[in-house]
């Protein structure tokens, strides 16, 4: 049984595919969150509350992102998810 036909190798084709691939998705997930302080957060988490994004709920001590439904019980936590979601969400509607 012979090799492949070396004229017919789409395998360095595929490789650069997957390098684009790989690419794109470092790109998407290139969103800066983990250096977020916590007075950038709760700027950030006022903000949103303005905007009706969130919602604080008092009794349960918990921030509401709206969009999504996650509670939260930190500023800085809401406001990464926040970036993430953010992000996320962007870089669908590129997709698309």
């Amino acid at each position: 049984m012979p090799g492949p036909d070396p004229h017919d190798d789409t395998n360095s084709n595929y490789e650069q595919f997957e390098k684009e691939l790989l690419a794109q998705d470092r790109d998407a997930a290139g969103v800066d969150t983990a250096d977020i302080d916590d007075t950038a957060a709760q700027n950030l988490v006022n903000d949103l509350v303005d905007a009706d994004v969130v919602t604080s709920v008092p009794e349960d001590q918990v921030l509401v992102h709206e969009p999504s439904g996650a509670a939260f019980d930190s500023s800085t936590q809401l406001a990464v998810f926040h970036r993430g979601w953010t992000a996320g969400r962007d870089a669908d509607a590129e997709g698309e």
